[in-house]
């Protein structure tokens, strides 16, 4: 009996010594066929095109073709559902932010999938959006558009690129901080919401600078803010929101690599690597620079405590602006 249990202990630990060791090797040979890259927004957003310069990279550096399928849609529900649901072998990722990681947790009654379940990669860039207005509006400065509203409650509308997404977000703490009634209009994204803007259909616009810019240096769009704590390298002359009299602003788009829960731990570090070196190298750099983003890149824990630390502001600004969705 004894020599019975000793053969069957030798089994147990055999068989649990060659797991660490097929995953590991499942991660050398990872990817051997094409690896898709979900963006739940619009192509030619933001989100998609800086999507696309990771997947190129990474299928340069993996020899293996890195695909990018935009499925925008439900504040990105639509799209994180999808690759929630998939298969959790590295082949299919997210190309997540805090719509589908932090704000749906909060806005959704009966969301189909659970933020928390996706095994964080790595944070690749962040965004500024800048605030737009639509020239023929009666103010050309925030102060003045605070003024206006204030006097004019409920008058003045503003677009975001969807609801839930930063870019509503960052009218929700706006009317917050400035104690003003402006009404949120959303839509699927800048394809649609810049337009709008255009056409005098709404008042403002909180878009992300890589779209938004090129209609402010035109001089068909006003810009009144940028909305990090910081003025952004790509625009030093548009002021913050923070140093026109509301401190402590700061709402900005990132943009993070995710994996369906249950990727194997050495895939998500072998991403987590490829994503870091990528982020270091200067032409990466340079053409991530053109769509007005900033690097980050990081460890997986640091992506982890990005996230917790938006969790509790952002479901208090939620509860506060009674924001709510189906």
């Amino acid at each position: 009996m004894r020599i019975k249990q000793y053969l069957i202990g030798l089994g147990l630990l055999a068989i649990t010594a060659t797991v660490p060791a097929s995953a590991q090797n499942a991660a050398d040979n990872w990817p051997d066929r094409p690896v898709k890259i979900v963006v739940p927004f619009q192509a030619g957003s933001a989100t998609d095109l800086i999507t696309r310069q990771v997947a190129q990279a990474l299928g340069q550096e993996y020899n293996q073709s890195v695909v990018v399928e935009a499925r925008p849609g439900a504040a990105a529900a639509i799209g994180s559902s999808a690759v929630a649901r998939s298969p959790a072998d590295g082949y299919t990722l997210l190309m997540s932010g805090p719509a589908s990681m932090v704000t749906n947790r909060f806005l959704y009654k009966n969301l189909s999938y659970d933020p928390a379940t996706f095994e964080k990669v790595a944070v690749v860039a962040i965004t500024p959006n800048i605030l737009l207005s639509n020239p023929n509006e009666p103010f050309k400065t925030l102060p003045e558009m605070v003024a206006y509203a204030k006097k004019n409650p409920g008058k003045l509308t503003y677009a975001s690129f969807g609801a839930g997404t930063t870019s509503h977000l960052a009218g929700e703490l706006l009317k917050k901080l400035a104690g003003i009634d402006i009404v949120h209009v959303p839509y699927k994204g800048a394809g649609e919401a810049i337009p709008a803007l255009l056409s005098g259909q709404v008042s403002m616009y909180f878009d992300t600078i890589m779209t938004a810019l090129p209609h402010v240096q035109s001089g068909k769009l006003n810009a009144l803010a940028i909305s990090t704590a910081q003025r952004s390298d790509m625009a030093p002359n548009i002021p913050t929101v923070a140093e026109q009299g509301y401190a402590g602003y700061d709402v900005a788009p990132w943009y993070g690599i995710v994996a369906p829960g249950g990727t194997p731990k050495p895939i998500v570090d072998k991403l987590n690597a490829s994503i870091n070196r990528m982020l270091k190298d200067p032409d990466f750099r340079a053409k991530l620079a053109t769509t007005g983003a900033e690097p980050r890149g990081g460890s997986v824990a640091d992506f982890e405590a990005m996230v917790n630390a938006e969790i509790p502001r952002t479901e208090q600004l939620i509860k506060q602006s009674g924001m709510t969705l189906q």
